[in-house]
């Protein structure tokens, strides 16, 4: 109990002292290369990153996984990353010729790694598995003129659940605030295990000129138990926050949410915000050059019904995930250009599908929506949070005043590479650098 009290008063501190301006931002640019396979207008070739790079001070190429037998770092599509007819390592590589700066990285796991998501924990708990994969990881971005890697480690999840009181200490009880069913039965287990593979994975990197290492906190991992922030700060050049998707219609299919605020809103969980996980890692040592803002180009989705409130303001009675958009075609998201393209504009004429009315966040303290209800028409009820440029450019400037590192924008293939929605390529990234 008194180390919690402690730990609260230092978050305390952090939360309310002053902050000192950010020199010089990073601006970390994430790839996902399964864009690369989408069709149409989402399909991204490497080409494609080129309006983006002059923006970006690292590019982080996700992602490769584990293979589960050997437990070696390996690419998840060959035939995409390594062989000639596409080579997508060496091509996002060789743009270190045009930007001399750029630092590109190969990112391990991002919840792109499918197959036996388990063996993420079993390899922390082999000494063995974890020297498989540092000499293999470490071969494999050598070899294809990366400048380090990047550990989007794929954790257990906290489990959702809903929160509609005031805690009387804010880190009391921690655990339970996130769920009283345990998520994972060998937690210390793992969190030692963590800390010996960046230890020995920064040990090899020092062996190879110039090599870094990052790492990604991957949404709804809590950091308290996976990351033991002392133990591992000083071994990464970057820590990575992706605090988004604390709601998501996956995760809470019923409800429906702002997945970002960067402040707590009210009658919401103490710990799903922005502020909350930076405020962690700061009050657990870690220098905040060193802690990087996530901000997420695309949005959450969730149908509504006729149960839902007329107003729109979350939470929100939803029924289930929002449809798949045409580029992205998955259910629950949408890219932002796929966004921009519903929302009510005077160029949609009348007579046209039924769009989407935007609310914007005077406050600048919880996030953006919009939203249609169901009507007669044919068309559902939907609502969406997500990012703009204005909110992105917010977030920085929240990163700025925390004297963050920087931010990172996850990922590029989500914003509107193209400028389908202004005619300005990258809006989300320009916004976000523009505002550091």
């Amino acid at each position: 109990m008194k180390s919690l009290l402690a730990f609260a008063a230092v978050l305390a501190v952090v939360s309310s002292g002053p902050s000192l301006p950010v020199s010089q931002g990073k601006v970390i640019c994430y790839y996902d290369s399964k864009s690369y396979v989408r069709e149409s207008q989402a399909r991204m070739l490497p080409l494609d990153l080129d309006p983006a790079l002059s923006f970006c001070t690292h590019l982080v190429y996700g992602y490769a996984g584990i293979q589960p037998d050997t437990y070696k770092a390996v690419s998840l599509n060959e035939n995409l990353d390594i062989d000639r007819n596409h080579a997508n390592y060496r091509a996002i590589t060789n743009f270190k010729s045009k930007y001399p700066g750029l630092k590109v990285l190969l990112s391990i796991g991002g919840d792109a790694d499918k197959e036996d998501e388990q063996k993420y924990n079993l390899l922390l708990e082999s000494p063995q598995a974890r020297t498989a994969f540092v000499n293999s990881g470490v071969l494999l971005a050598e070899q294809h003129g990366f400048d380090g890697i990047d550990l989007a480690w794929q954790f257990p999840r906290i489990k959702p659940k809903k929160l509609r009181s005031t805690f009387g200490s804010l880190w009391h009880g921690i655990k339970k605030t996130f769920g009283t069913t345990p998520v994972d039965d060998k937690e210390s287990e793992h969190r030692e295990g963590y800390t010996a593979l960046v230890r020995e994975l920064k040990a090899a990197l020092n062996l190879k000129p110039n090599m870094q290492l990052s790492i990604t906190v991957l949404p709804n991992v809590n950091a308290t138990i996976y990351y033991d922030v002392p133990a591992i700060i000083n071994l990464v050049d970057i820590v990575n926050l992706n605090s988004f998707d604390y709601y998501t219609a996956a995760r809470n299919p019923k409800e429906a949410d702002y997945t970002s605020p960067t402040y707590k809103p009210q009658n919401r969980n103490e710990l799903l915000n922005v502020d909350s996980s930076v405020n962690y890692w700061l009050a657990a040592g870690a220098p905040s050059s060193k802690v990087v803002l996530g901000i997420a180009t695309y949005g959450r989705t969730w149908k509504l019904d006729s149960d839902s409130e007329i107003s729109g303001v979350p939470p929100l009675h939803a029924n289930e995930a929002g449809e798949a958009g045409p580029y992205t075609k998955t259910e629950g998201i949408l890219s932002y250009p796929e966004i921009c393209a519903k929302l009510i504009n005077p160029n949609h004429q009348k007579g046209m599908r039924p769009h989407l009315r935007k609310v914007t966040d005077p406050s600048k303290r919880f996030g953006t929506y919009a939203f249609r209800l169901p009507d007669d028409s044919g068309e559902g009820g939907l609502w969406v949070s997500y990012e703009d440029p204005d909110t992105a450019g917010q977030k920085a400037q929240y990163a700025k005043s925390k004297a963050l590192g920087g931010v990172s924008i996850v990922d590029l293939s989500m914003d509107d590479f193209r400028g389908l929605c202004t005619g300005d390529k990258y809006p989300i990234l320009r916004a976000a650098k523009y505002r550091l």
